[in-house]
């Protein structure tokens, strides 16, 4: 099996054991983060009612023109916490939708930690 297709493989398998566990609630709903190559989302969703309830990316909005980087997620990181603050949510549950806590999912969450969130 090629490197990249194993690589793509191992995150799905964390992915859906990941999301087994977590379920975010109307008290403290669920943090989800995706990383594309040029692009980074962040949505925090509500799952019993189905409903998101913030959402921030790089890809349009005020942060269109940010760059994929550890210093730029933590701006989105910010920026999510300062949406959640207007929706008083002082409490997520962080899903890092399969991949390694580490560079810019870190940043992220370190950013949201930074404007008040508890992860």
């Amino acid at each position: 099996m090629r490197t990249l297709e194993l690589k793509k493989k191992r995150r799905v398998k964390r992915k859906l054991r990941i999301r087994g566990r977590i379920s975010g609630t109307a008290d403290r709903p669920r943090l989800s983060v995706y990383k594309s190559n040029r692009y980074l989302y962040v949505q925090v969703i509500d799952d019993v009612a189905g409903n998101t309830i913030a959402s921030v990316t790089t890809a349009h909005g005020e942060l269109a023109g940010l760059k994929n980087t550890v210093v730029d997620a933590e701006k989105v990181g910010m920026a999510l916490g300062e949406k959640l603050k207007a929706h008083n949510i002082t409490r997520v549950v962080f899903d890092r939708n399969g991949n390694l806590y580490h560079g810019v999912i870190k940043a992220i969450a370190d950013g949201t930690r930074k404007a008040g969130i508890q992860l």
